[in-house]
Formats: C-alpha cells, sequence, structure tokens
C-alpha cells in the first residue's frame, strides 16, 4: 500500500494534484480545500496517502494531514459513502471541522456537503461519534460551543454567513468578552481569511 508521496508538484486540478517522485508522476484524489495549501506548482509536496483499489480502477487519494486521512478512512468504513462523497465533505470543511461536528451529532453542519442528505449526516454521526478520540478534535476551529459561541453563530449566520463559516470564526474567540464584540472579532477573522 502506498501511505504516503512526497516529490515535486507538477500539476493541479480541482479535485487532484500530480506529483513527480523520481521519474513517476502519481495522479491524486485531493479534498479542493486543501489544493490551496499545498504550495506552488515546481514546489515540494507531502501527502498522506489512501489506495482504493477497484474493479475498475485504482485511484490514490492524499490529504495535507494524517488527521485527514484516518477521517476519510473512517468516513468511507461507513455504508454509501464511497471515496467521492468523503472528499466532498472534506472539501467543504477541515478535518478539525467535520470531526468537531460528528463529534457535537450536527448534523445540519455535516449536511451543508454537497451530496450529503440529512439521513446519510446523521448515519455519519451515529457510526463514528464514538470512534473520533478526543485528541482529535481538541482544540479544532470548529468545535461548536454553549452559550456565549452559540449566540455568535446563530449571529453571524442571520449575517448571511454559512453554518460552517460561522462556526469556525466563532470557535476561538474570548467568551469572557460581550457578545457584540465577539461577534465584531468574528468578523474580523473572517476578513483576514
Amino acid at each position: 500500500m502506498i501511505s504516503g508521496v512526497r516529490g515535486t508538484l507538477e500539476a493541479v486540478g480541482a479535485d487532484w494534484v500530480n506529483v513527480g517522485v523520481h521519474g513517476v508522476t502519481f495522479r491524486v484524489s485531493v479534498p479542493s480545500s486543501a489544493i490551496p495549501t499545498l504550495g506552488a506548482i515546481g514546489g515540494s509536496v507531502h501527502l498522506h496517502t489512501h489506495l482504493v483499489v477497484r474493479d475498475d480502477a485504482m485511484e490514490l487519494h492524499g490529504f495535507p494531514s494524517d488527521d485527514a486521512l484516518r477521517l476519510f478512512t473512517l468516513l468511507i468504513g461507513i455504508s454509501g459513502i464511497g471515496p467521492r462523497l468523503a472528499h466532498s465533505m472534506l472539501s467543504a470543511m477541515s478535518a478539525e471541522t467535520l470531526a468537531a461536528a460528528i463529534a457535537a451529532g450536527d448534523t445540519k453542519a455535516l449536511a451543508q456537503a454537497p451530496g450529503l442528505g440529512q439521513r446519510t449526516a446523521a448515519r455519519v454521526v451515529i457510526e463514528l461519534k464514538d470512534k473520533l478520540d478526543v485528541g482529535f478534535t481538541a482544540g479544532a476551529p470548529g468545535v461548536p460551543m454553549t452559550g456565549a459561541a452559540d449566540a455568535v453563530t446563530e449571529a453571524l449566520q442571520a449575517l448571511g454567513y454559512s453554518p460552517i463559516e460561522a462556526r469556525q470564526a466563532a470557535a476561538g474567540g474570548d467568551t469572557a468578552l460581550p457578545v457584540e464584540e465577539q461577534v465584531r472579532q468574528a468578523l474580523q477573522r473572517i476578513a483576514q481569511r
């Protein structure tokens, strides 16, 4: 099994990259959200990979972090979720945010991923909630919080931000501050992205 690819980034597509390794070029499927983090064409890149073998094809799936790879393998282990849907979920939100949504049982956030309905989102929560270890979601930027952070998330959604954007921006704020100040700081974090 190919567990990783380290080489030169040769080409980039919407959901794939070509990585040259000592004269051999690998086409690796990656979540679209990971592509901007890989650097410029011609630069060095390292991807944690998972090889999927089917009757008609062999597909290499790559991720910039080991956590994203672990989450991908957990997702494709669920009946009805294949590599494309797992990539769709990891493209819609970061691995940390996705893990936090699963741990919190937030099916609304999960259902924001293209191709994932409420029923499948509920199945993902049921099957993976207990499989995610504490370290996976510790300090994740999308960890849903109670009280003021929920109010900040709701305020950002009322301003037109998606639930995922709102949750990410609300995370990491100083909960000791008034909600209005937390919303202002969350808007600043969004503007800096």
